[in-house]
């Protein structure tokens, strides 16, 4: 022990993030030529992933490609939305499900009742998901930490049951025959998962390339130094309310986008696919991944996602489990899981090194997510274990 804390020889979990660390650094110093390859690497891959020789590993009691797009896919393009609120803007939001469910009903609705077509429905949810952000944050961004939490939890569960409460958009019974999106390129998006797939890739590209231009934008500087200190960037000019109320929007655009192509794969959703357990899956993975750097956010996404489908069907675990279905114990292990990374690696798998300077000088990453947090090597740290 040194400090209260746990070295590195004792805690495996610090290996492991000290290769991440060194992968980062070396991303940071790389040649264009490198990173290029990188891409074209990560892209390929994307396109080989649902071969089956890969699902009998990764899936094997499921459809892998299934399993790609829901839970994967889509829990990795609402962690990247998330991210921009509570990674890059540092907003507590523990109602970003909301988003995802008008996306969704929006392509139920009016694909069902006006027979708009999908990728009309698609653009609307989009748009209404970001007023639906603005019409939140305006009454409300201007509370910090656990108060902005708790009403941002109360709008996810408001926007569950007014669905399951109104008749017009399918009540409890929610909304059946959601229109599958037109072919394109070829493909027909109708029971074969492998479209779905590719579109969702398309969709987590574009949405990764509009995140990192805004994040080097004068947007993501306003975003960062709010973060850090709000009332410092409020005296230095920047205007924080209207930058926390862009952070919701776009979140809010990101989900809404989610929700939209999990409808038209889905075919059908009512409110309890929406439930406020989703929005804490969600969160936890941008913690566990590295709240502010996308590899690590899309990492954790991926973790949470998977692990419960690898080992759904592993024998000696259900036994140990009394025959249950362990994935239903996956918040319990999530639980722990954070538990164990808030006391060994609190900045996440990883993180990026101004995230990780953050805590290490006592903020805790969190900005104006609640009250300081002390980081594992600060003296605030020291002073507490003596």
């Amino acid at each position: 022990m040194k400090g209260g804390g746990v070295t590195g020889k004792a805690n495996p979990l610090a290996r492991v993030g000290a290769l991440f660390d060194g992968a980062r650094d070396w991303w940071e110093h790389a040649k264009v030529w490198q990173r290029y390859l990188v891409y074209i690497g990560a892209i390929v891959f994307a396109l080989i992933l649902p071969a089956p020789w890969i699902g009998s590993f990764m899936s094997p009691g499921a459809d892998w490609t299934s399993v790609l797009i829901y839970p994967v896919g889509t829990y990795i393009l609402l962690a990247v939305g998330l991210n921009v609120v509570v990674g890059q803007a540092g907003l507590l939001d523990l109602g970003f499900v909301a988003f995802f469910a008008i996306g969704g009903y929006s392509v139920a609705y009016y694909g069902t009742q006006y027979g708009w077509n999908y990728w009309a429905t698609v653009v609307f949810g989009i748009a209404l998901a970001a007023v639906s952000g603005v019409i939140l944050g305006a009454p409300t961004l201007r509370l910090r930490g656990d108060y902005l939490a708790i009403v941002t939890l109360g709008f996810g569960e408001i926007v569950r049951i007014t669905a399951n409460n109104t008749d017009e958009i399918g009540g409890a019974r929610g909304i059946t025959n959601v229109p599958h999106p037109p072919p394109m390129f070829g493909m027909k998006f109708l029971l074969d998962p492998a479209p779905y797939y590719y579109l969702m890739v398309a969709a987590i590209v574009l949405v990764i390339i509009f995140s990192v231009r805004l994040q080097k934008s004068r947007v993501g500087r306003a975003w960062a130094a709010i973060r850090e200190d709000e009332d410092a960037a409020e005296l230095m000019g920047v205007p924080t309310f209207k930058f926390k109320l862009l952070a919701f929007a776009i979140g809010a655009m990101i989900g809404g986008l989610a929700g939209g192509i999990y409808a038209g794969k889905a075919v059908f959703i009512e409110p309890n696919t929406f439930p406020f357990i989703l929005s804490a899956t969600i969160l936890a993975a941008v913690v566990l991944g590295g709240a502010g750097n996308l590899p690590g956010v899309m990492l954790g996404a991926f973790v949470i996602a998977w692990l419960p489908e690898r080992f759904r069907e592993v024998d000696w675990l259900k036994d140990m489990l009394g025959g249950k279905d362990p994935s239903e114990f996956r918040i319990l292990l999530f639980g722990g899981v954070l538990v164990l990374m808030m006391g060994l690696r609190p900045e996440g798998l990883l993180p990026s090194r101004r995230r990780k300077a953050e805590l290490h000088e006592g903020t805790g990453g969190m900005g104006a997510m609640g009250a300081e947090v002390a980081g594992p090597e600060t003296e605030a740290s020291t002073e507490a274990v003596k």
